[in-house]
């Protein structure tokens, strides 16, 4: 049978009951003298003995002599109780006495898993919250110094000979530097760094630990933990806890706790090492696709201008190049396309073209054998996109420019004369990229100086915008725009044409963009020095 404080009655059953409990109950009088205690009592309290008050401890005594005392609790050695009385006949009452050290134990380490959980969910929200490497090891040295030692460090592995640390105390005072001597010098670092599971502390002396690892001002180090950072598929690093020789050595429940901070810590610091490294590859491939900067070459004014579909992009499916003379071609080379589709994808087959016509330079003067080229190099390829494109070939004619210009499916450049005139270049042919043979017919055309040729793609004049937001700027709207661009250099004209399509435009959805001028400047031919060269030209 079980007994309970709540089960027990008043009354001589009350002493039978308490004699037989399988917890301590002690039995006193209205004075606080003992009446019984069962065996459980006297094992607990062996100096107790009937007809004499319970000399402890203090709690229980104190509580006794308190009128209507209620529950209390207190210690007795090395174990905590809880002890309820009941009353019994003539004043006395029943002590009933709970063993709860294993509840209070279990509800400590139940708050300290809490704490635990809740440290570890705010580092994760910290670590993630930035993608530079030196932020997140600056941050995983901070939280590490507050929260599981009196100083942390951080080591991150990298190629080069000297490795970076940041080191952090407990007042949060961080300092970088970095490890010029070899890892191996200290028990378990080298192991760290290349991932391995970590050293018992109790393994590693620490007076082992060099200068150099020890934060400045820190002490004697009383213990150190060396655990690696596991990162994604490589190892991010190695994290050291210090603790000063006045306090307890770290134990195996906190060194577990480090090595679960430690993940967390070293899966952010590899993500942000990941990011940095396609940042880096991105970077180097975005300035290989961005548009050139344009200036006068040989005696020719040549500027673009470029506005991505997606703002926040550089780089998309419209493109344009210019390429100075060279042996086997004595005209300057441009080329205007626009390849279907937008973003990335179409920036990958744009940087293709490119280069193609790049390696195509030779060939510079037979337009048709180049887009020939072109195209079977296009359709032999994965890519099912195709291009439109303008090629051109520019030369300086005494004072005025000559170009040859060949569309191949894109609209038709235009050329903005002296008075204010706009033509359109008779030139056409079809796209590159889908079939099997392509057409094109080129067109000559001459301009004296302040004239201009004004190459875009379609994304001017199919831009939708104006008063509704629902109309095309179209051809005509920039046909008279150019007119106004009579005798301006083609900077100005690029100017002028990207800023009237922005006003179009305004907050609508739009196309890539891309122009491109080139203008005959007013200037003067200055022959050359020897009598014999080309001789340069000047605006």
């Amino acid at each position: 049978m079980t007994y309970s404080p709540d089960g027990l009655r008043s009354g001589s059953t009350s002493v039978a009951n308490a004699a037989a409990a399988p917890y301590p109950v002690v039995i006193v009088d209205a004075e606080g003298r003992v009446v019984e205690l069962n065996d459980s009592a006297t094992a607990l309290f062996p100096a107790a003995h009937a007809g004499r008050p319970l000399p402890s401890p203090e709690w229980l005594t104190t509580a006794q002599r308190t009128p209507g005392a209620t529950t209390v609790t207190g210690t007795v050695g090395e174990r905590f109780f809880s002890a309820r009385p009941s009353s019994l006949p003539g004043g006395g009452a029943a002590w009933w006495l709970v063993d709860e050290t294993a509840y209070r134990s279990a509800l400590k380490e139940l708050e300290g898993e809490r704490e635990r959980t809740r440290f570890l969910s705010e580092a994760s929200s910290a670590l993630l919250s930035s993608l530079n490497l030196d932020r997140c090891m600056e941050v995983t040295a901070r939280l590490a110094a507050e929260y599981l030692a009196d100083a942390a460090v951080v080591i991150a592995p990298t190629t080069a000979r000297k490795l970076p640390m940041v080191m952090c105390d407990r007042q949060g005072r961080l300092t970088r530097a970095t490890v010029s001597s070899e890892p191996e010098a200290v028990p378990g670092l080298a192991e760290a760094l290349q991932g391995f599971p970590p050293v018992p502390s109790r393994w590693i002396d620490p007076a082992t630990a060099p200068d150099w690892l020890v934060p400045e001002h820190f002490g004697e180090v009383g213990s150190l933990v060396i655990t690696p950072l596991p990162g994604h598929g490589v190892p991010a690093g190695a994290l050291i806890l210090f603790r000063r020789a006045q306090k307890a050595a770290f134990s195996e429940s906190e060194e577990a706790f480090a090595g679960l901070f430690a993940a967390r810590a070293g899966a952010a610091m590899s993500a942000a090492r990941l990011y940095a490294e396609q940042n880096t590859v991105s970077d180097i491939l975005m300035r290989a696709l961005l548009p050139p900067a344009l200036q006068q070459v040989e005696g020719v004014e040549f500027a673009g201008g470029y506005r991505p579909s997606v703002d926040t992009d550089r780089i998309g499916g419209d493109f344009y190049d210019v390429h100075p003379p060279g042996e086997d071609s004595a005209d300057t080379f441009a080329v205007l396309g626009d390849v279907a589709g937008k973003g990335l994808e179409a920036a990958v087959l744009t940087g293709k073209i490119r280069n193609t016509l790049h390696a195509l330079l030779p060939m510079a003067d037979d337009h048709g054998r180049m887009l020939r080229l072109l195209n079977n190099a296009m359709r032999n390829s994965h890519s099912t996109r195709f291009a439109t494109l303008v090629l051109v070939s520019a030369s300086r004619e005494d004072r005025d420019v000559v170009l040859r210009l060949t569309s191949a499916g894109h609209p038709p450049p235009l050329i903005v004369r002296g008075d204010g005139t706009v033509e359109e270049a008779d030139t056409g042919g079809s796209l590159v990229g889908v079939l099997p043979t392509v057409s094109s017919r080129t067109a000559r055309v001459r301009l004296t100086p302040g004239e201009s040729c004004l190459l875009y793609t379609d994304g001017v004049t199919e831009a939708k915008g104006g008063p509704m937001g629902d109309a095309m700027f179209g051809e005509q709207r920039l046909k008279r725009a150019l007119a106004e661009c009579a005798g301006l250099p083609a900077s100005a004209v690029v100017e002028r044409v990207q800023m009237l399509a922005d006003e179009w435009i305004g907050e609508g959805v739009h196309d890539d963009i891309a122009v491109l001028a080139i203008t005959a400047p007013r200037g003067a031919h200055l022959s050359a020095v020897d009598g014999t060269t080309r001789g340069r030209y000047t605006a």
